[in-house]
C-alpha cells in the first residue's frame, strides 16, 4: 500500500517552475528523503503534500484519499519544522500535549500518551522545564514528541537538524531512524545533507530545478547515479569527471596522448570516477602530476593533474607521494561512470573499460 502518492503535481511562482510536473509514491512505513540544494524545491514539495501551499497542477494522495484541496487538518499528518516553533510560556509537557488538547481529547488519554512519548523521547525528566532551559537536542526531542504524539500514520520533516551542530546532527539523525522505525509511521524528510539522507532513507529522491534528477535507494544512487548532476551532488569529494577525446584505439582523457581508458569513441563523453576508487598503480595507468595533498587524518586527499582536468584521490594518511611528483592511476573494472557531457545522462555500458587495475590503496 502507497502511504503517500503524488501524481504530476506542480507549484509556479509566476513564470518560475518551483515543483514541475513532480510524481513518485512511499510505501507505508517508508522513510523518504528529499534532498538537493538551495531552490531546488524539496521544501515546496512537501509544503504541498502537508497542505501548506496549494497545488497548481496534479494530484496528492494521503492513503487512499484524494487531499489535493483538503485542509491540512484534513490530511491526517504530523510535521516537524526547521524551527522548532515551541512556545516559550508552555512547559516542555504542555508544548507536547498542546495539539491534543486543542482537539479536545481526553485527559486520560493524553496523559497515556505524554507517557509513552516522554519515555521514548527521553524527556520523562525534562516535563516541567520552559524551551529555554533545554539544549538544542532537547527541544528537537519535543518537536519531535508533539509530533509523535499525534499519532498519525504520515510524518514531514522540514530540515529538523539543521540548527545542531555536526556531532549531534550525528546522533539525532539516528534517534530519527530509529523512532521511525519503531512506530511504523511514513516518513517525508527534507534535508541538503546528503548524509543525512543516505544514512536514514529507504529511498532519495533527489531534485533539481523543480523536478526529480534520481529517485533511488541509496546504494543505487552511489552506484549508479543517472546524471552527471547525481553523480557529482552525493559523494565526497564529488565525483571526478574526466572529459574525454577520441584518440588512437578507443577513447583517451581530453589533454592526454593516452592511455585508451575507454573503447569507442571519446568526443562528448566524460568518465566518472569516485575519488575512493581510484589507486596509485605500479608502473601502468593514467600519468598524472600531483598538485597538492590535504591532510585529513586517517585519509588524505591527493589532487592531481591529468591533462586539464585535477583529479581528487582519496588515500591513507600515511600516503607517501609529494607534491610535484608524476603518479599513475588506476581503478577496479566497474568503477566507471560514463556520461553524456551534452545531456548529463548516464550511457548504457555497451563499451568496456581500457584501463582498470585492483586497487591498491598505498603509495
Amino acid at each position: 500500500m502507497h502511504a503517500i502518492s503524488i501524481d504530476q503535481v506542480s507549484k509556479y511562482w509566476g513564470t518560475t517552475h518551483a515543483v514541475d510536473r513532480v510524481s513518485f509514491e512511499a510505501e507505508a512505513g517508508a522513510l523518504i528523503v528529499l534532498l538537493g540544494p538551495s531552490g531546488c524545491g524539496k521544501s515546496t514539495t512537501l509544503r504541498l503534500i502537508a497542505g501548506l501551499e496549494q497545488a497548481d497542477g496534479g494530484r496528492i494522495l494521503i492513503g487512499d484519499k484524494d487531499v489535493t484541496h483538503a485542509a491540512p487538518s484534513q490530511r491526517q499528518i504530523a510535521m516537524v519544522f526547521q524551527s522548532y516553533a515551541l512556545f516559550p510560556h508552555l512547559s516542555v509537557a504542555e508544548n507536547i500535549l498542546f495539539g491534543l488538547k486543542v482537539r479536545r481529547v481526553a485527559r486520560a488519554e493524553r496523559d497515556a500518551r505524554l507517557k509513552r512519548v516522554a519515555d521514548l523521547l527521553g524527556l520523562a525528566a525534562l516535563l516541567e522545564r520552559k524551551p529555554s532551559q533545554l539544549s538544542g537536542g532537547q527541544q528537537q526531542r519535543v518537536a519531535l514528541g508533539r509530533a509523535v504524539i499525534a499519532e498519525q500514520p504520515v510524518c514531514l520533516m522540514d530540515e529538523p537538524l539543521s540548527n545542531l551542530d555536526a556531532q549531534l546532527r550525528h546522533d539525532m539523525r539516528r534517534e530519527i531512524r530509529a523512532l521511525q522505525q519503531s512506530l511504523g509511521m511514513t516518513m517525508v524528510y527534507v534535508t541538503h545533507d546528503q548524509a543525512e539522507a543516505m544514512s536514514m532513507a529507504d529511498r532519495v529522491i533527489l531534485m533539481r530545478q523543480g523536478r526529480i534528477e534520481q529517485n533511488a535507494a541509496p546504494a543505487e544512487l552511489y552506484q549508479r547515479p543517472a546524471t552527471l548532476f547525481a553523480a557529482r551532488f552525493i559523494g565526497t569529494p564529488p565525483m571526478n569527471v574526466l572529459p574525454l577525446a577520441d584518440g588512437a584505439g578507443g577513447a583517451v582523457v581530453k589533454g592526454t596522448a593516452g592511455p585508451v581508458v575507454w573503447e569507442g569513441k571519446g568526443e562528448g563523453l566524460a568518465l566518472g570516477l569516485r575519488p575512493e576508487d581510484i589507486a596509485f598503480g605500479d608502473g601502468a595507468g593514467l600519468p598524472a602530476r600531483v598538485a597538492a595533498i590535504e591532510y585529513l587524518g586517517a585519509d588524505a586527499i591527493v589532487s592531481a593533474e591529468v591533462g586539464d582536468t585535477t583529479v581528487a584521490i582519496r588515500a591513507p594518511g600515511g600516503s607517501r607521494v609529494r607534491a610535484g611528483e608524476t603518479v599513475r592511476l588506476a581503478w577496479p573494472a566497474g568503477a566507471e561512470h560514463v556520461f553524456e557531457t551534452s545531456t548529463g545522462a548516464r550511457i548504457a555500458e555497451t563499451a568496456r573499460p581500457r584501463l582498470a587495475a585492483g586497487q591498491r590503496r598505498s603509495a
